[in-house]
């Protein structure tokens, strides 16, 4: 009984310090294939998988109540502590190579995800490429401020050397 205890207590802290959460069911998948899916997660996210029972029991004392009527079957869950679209990005093209594992659903900054939300976040592009896109409109706008400051500074040296010489014809 103490050793239900003290994992519906690190499940619990678990939920209530992940970024997100991934439910997947894993049926017929190998022992080799989820260590690899785990190792391809590792940077992002713990993957576990979980008893079903005290994985509702930790859920919602965390205040999650939208696994109630997921949790059947083999669960493993992918705690996220980095980027969520990172791992549901790995998830999503790990279930198309093994179709045996199915994103069931999720929760994300306090509201739950259908499967086909997830899918949907999977489909965004990573911070990292958020981000340079980013720079790179900021810098070309900085760009286009500074040709447009620089613009009549020239224009008015091209109209000066332009009267100049026509100054110097007329003479």
């Amino acid at each position: 009984m103490a050793n239900k205890e003290a994992s519906v207590a690190e499940l619990t802290d678990k939920f209530r310090n992940s970024n997100a959460v991934l439910l997947t069911e894993y049926r017929g998948l190998t022992v080799a294939q989820l260590k690899t899916l785990r190792k391809s997660l590792s940077a992002d996210a713990t993957y576990a998988v979980v008893k079903n029972t005290l994985t509702k029991i930790s859920a919602n004392a965390a205040g999650i109540t939208s696994f109630d009527d997921e949790l059947t079957g083999p669960s493993a869950i992918a705690f996220v502590h980095g980027d969520t679209v990172a791992v549901a990005k790995i998830l999503r093209d790990f279930a198309k190579a093994n179709p045996l594992l199915v994103v069931k659903s999720g929760y994300l900054d306090g509201n739950s995800l259908t499967a086909a939300e997830v899918a949907k976040l999977a489909d965004l592009e990573s911070r990292e490429v958020l981000l340079a896109k980013m720079a790179g409109a900021i810098k070309a706008s900085l760009f286009g401020a500074a040709y447009l400051f620089n613009a009549p500074l020239s224009k008015a040296v091209r109209t000066v050397e332009a009267l100049r010489e026509k100054q110097e014809s007329a003479n």
